[in-house]
């Protein structure tokens, strides 16, 4: 079973912010939803969490509509910070995960399991508010957790991290994946969701401009990235027949390429004329693809 989303659309007065919107969420697996900001991904979120009501369409969760019924299943990680900062840390882990229906002494046990494994046990009884951005969103992420949600939605969950503690986090999320949690996860740094999602949809205005496996995406896409380091006569390429676009590095240069033929004329080309340490053929990267189908969003 997965979370399916079919024919969905959103409106808010004359406005449309989900429009026709239909996504299959395979269960236990991550789901990168991208897009520019105002491209419907927290509509899309809050119709999922049945906080607002598809103008039309449905939403499903394991064949079922979702309701109030259903909250206990689901985790939300929000962009916008909603803790309660007077709270002692225990305090507030506690009132969330008796919302969620837990029972005392599994959410202490859960709680104390979560704050140890994020190298924060110190802070329980300290309050929210003196604690860093950083460790808030620690706490904010346990919170999501606590109740051991069968889906979780994470929009932008690294923000405030730094490197350590994103890849903290990233290992916990790649955990609960492993044990089935079916994951929808938002972010800008695209890098982020290269490596942690097998599915994307891509956002523009409220539609899919782009949606399914990662892999085949990129191998559909057409484009190729072709890198190159070495000395000699590289900024001739610019123009050389199939470069679509170039970039100069500190060691060379970056051509997105046309085919493979592009790049097995480039090699023979400039053999014998520079000094080349590499030449690689890769795969577009997401954030290129992004930039491709969404970008319009910023015109």
């Amino acid at each position: 079973m997965s979370l399916e989303i079919i024919e969905v659309t959103k409106r808010f007065g004359e406005t449309t912010a989900v429009d026709r919107l239909t996504l299959t969420v395979p269960e236990g697996k991550m789901f990168g939803l991208l897009g520019a900001n105002g491209a419907g991904k927290t509509t899309t979120f809050r119709m999922i969490l049945g906080l607002l009501l598809p103008t039309e369409g449905v939403i499903r969760w394991q064949g079922e509509t979702i309701d109030h019924s259903k909250s206990h299943l689901i985790g939300y990680l929000p962009e916008e910070r909603g803790l309660y900062p007077k709270l002692k840390v225990q305090e507030q882990l506690l009132y969330l995960g008796r919302l969620r229906g837990m029972k005392k002494a599994d959410l202490l046990l859960e709680m104390n399991r979560w704050l140890e494994r994020f190298h924060i046990r110190d802070y329980a009884n300290k309050r929210v508010e003196e604690l860093s951005k950083g460790n808030q969103q620690k706490i904010q992420f346990i919170a999501a957790v606590l109740h051991r949600p069968k889906l979780l939605i994470l929009d932008e969950p690294f923000s405030g991290l730094d490197p350590v503690n994103v890849e903290l986090l990233k290992e916990a999320v790649l955990d609960l994946k492993q044990n089935g949690t079916t994951i929808v996860f938002s972010s800008h740094r695209m890098e982020h969701v290269e490596e942690l999602c097998e599915h994307v949809c891509i956002l523009r205005r409220g539609q899919a401009v782009v949606s399914g496996a990662l892999r085949e995406l990129k191998r559909s896409f057409g484009r190729k990235n072709l890198l190159i380091h070495g000395e000699g006569e590289l900024e001739e390429l610019e123009h050389f027949p199939g470069v679509l676009r170039c970039k100069r590095t500190a060691e060379g240069m970056r051509l997105q390429i046309a085919n493979e033929e592009t790049a097995q004329a480039i090699f023979t080309h400039i053999a014998g004329r520079a000094a080349v340490r590499l030449f690689a053929l890769e795969e577009p990267s997401l954030n290129e693809i992004f930039i491709e189908k969404a970008g319009a969003a910023y015109e």
